[in-house]
């Protein structure tokens, strides 16, 4: 699988977004010792290609050194569709919402190198959300609101009005959310077992203005990339229904299971958590469309709707009845 990225490799153009950061952050009175902390300024120099893992360092010192609530948020801001060359042409006259968040998902290591979008529709709702991408660890829910702060930013901009999104975060509420607000607005619930961006699905193919096929053509000579975790969790939620182990799983990504592993814990993970997290996925996706216990279990190949009830409250903390009920809550309060 060529089009993987492992952990440590230098795939993040310094000029992207790294440099965004760092302008950012110099513009904001930071001295560029305090910005380089734990760096080497040369590896930020022109041409240059960092690790995502340099680039996490960047923003935990931007993000120290200013100590502002609204610093994810404004780093958001200009992050999308950025100077990237072919993707970022492709994103600013895109067609409609599907074929930005397609090109998003699509183009994750160019475009979004420190967490993952995946989109996917649930009947007449479109839902995109989060995963590690690069091992963020502590730094998971500050890259959460700079992404989607960078995507209703974009498709407000590239519509030309705010777009209904719905946030939902897998975190507890913070004690102000003044800046949520202020940046996303006030449709927001915490508490929730994954980060999405939820809208109708009826937004994502009405028509943008700035849309450009010629510049959305261009993109498609980019070749696509994803970060090991990325192609890990691709990979689990196609074939889930098997049952798959880390062994299987090891053989399609063409290495042991120990050197699988290895890749792993290099970002940070491991196997069982990587596929309790994509069974929860999928479980939340079934439940959405008013699938019960019995019938979920069954598609996540349990023996009983106890044993799967038991698991997924290990996987998420919470129990089924109790997301079932919230997603009930949340159609009658969307209609």
């Amino acid at each position: 699988m060529s089009d993987i990225v492992h952990a440590g490799q230098a795939c993040i153009p310094a000029l992207h977004q790294p440099a965004l950061a760092l302008d950012f952050a110099l513009a904001r009175e930071l001295t560029p010792q305090q910005a380089y902390k734990g760096l080497d300024q040369r590896d930020l120099d022109a041409g240059a290609l960092i690790a995502p893992a340099q680039y996490l360092r960047l923003l935990a010192n931007v993000a120290s050194s200013l100590a502002r609530t609204d610093t994810s948020f404004l780093l958001g801001q200009q992050m999308l569709p950025g100077h990237f060359g072919a993707l970022s042409h492709a994103l600013m006259h895109a067609h409609c919402l599907r074929d930005a968040l397609t090109l998003l998902t699509r183009h994750q290591v160019a475009l979004c190198p420190l967490l993952a979008p995946h989109l996917c529709e649930e009947g007449d709702l479109a839902i995109l959300y989060w995963t590690d991408s690069a091992g963020s660890g502590a730094q998971r829910g500050f890259l959460v609101e700079m992404h989607m702060t960078a995507v209703s930013a974009m498709c407000r901009w590239l519509s030309g009005a705010p777009l209904p999104w719905h946030f939902c975060f897998n975190r507890t509420q913070p004690r102000y959310t003044e800046q949520h607000e202020v940046h996303l607005g006030t449709d927001l619930r915490f508490n929730c077992h994954l980060d999405a961006m939820l809208i109708d699905a009826a937004w994502l193919d009405r028509p943008w203005p700035r849309s450009n096929a010629v510049a959305v053509r261009a993109a498609a000579a980019v070749l696509p990339q994803r970060t090991f975790l990325v192609a890990v969790h691709d990979y689990l939620i196609a074939h889930i229904r098997c049952a798959p182990t880390l062994e299987q799983c090891a053989s399609a990504f063409a290495v042991s299971a120990a050197t699988f592993k290895r890749h792993l814990a290099a970002h940070g993970s491991n196997f069982q958590a990587e596929l309790d997290m994509a069974r929860s996925h999928v479980a939340l996706r079934l439940f959405q469309r008013g699938e019960d216990n019995d019938a979920v279990a069954r598609h996540l190949g349990f023996h009983d709707a106890n044993n799967f009830r038991r698991s997924y409250k290990r996987w998420t903390g919470i129990t089924p009845m109790l997301v079932r009920a919230s997603l009930a809550a949340y159609r009658l309060q969307s209609r």
